[in-house]
């Protein structure tokens, strides 16, 4: 069982910055491959980043590219996500997940979701 909590949510105003963290509950933290999603308000959740278990490969959607830098601490068992010049269409509620990173290139999230936390980004 693996347990995600989510902080570091908060206003900003666009052209800000916010790092969003989560911290994980397990032994396997380190094995794994993150992700970050985020869920705007009428709209179906996205994968935003996705960082391997090695940290060695990194992928974003093309909207947050150049923008957000997603990072992992293994000793922390945490991910962060880095967000900077902050648009008001990034504005949603944040999550991290677990998963798996396939060799094509694929991420698979597991069944494990924190609560998440809101970002609002005022123009």
């Amino acid at each position: 069982q693996v347990q995600l909590v989510e902080s570091g949510g908060g206003l900003q105003q666009a052209g800000g910055s916010l790092r969003l963290s989560c911290a994980a509950s397990g032994s396997s933290f380190s094995r794994n491959a993150m992700g970050w999603y985020r869920q705007a308000p009428g709209k179906q959740r996205e994968l935003v980043a996705v960082l391997t278990s090695s940290g060695g490969v990194t992928t974003y959607i093309d909207s947050v590219k150049g923008r957000f830098t997603i990072s992992r601490d293994n000793a922390k068992n945490t991910v962060y996500l880095q967000m900077n010049s902050l648009k008001p269409e990034d504005t949603a509620v944040y999550y991290c997940n677990v998963g798996l990173y396939s060799s094509s290139g694929t991420y698979y999230p597991y069944t494990y979701w924190g609560q998440g936390t809101q970002v609002t980004v005022s123009s």
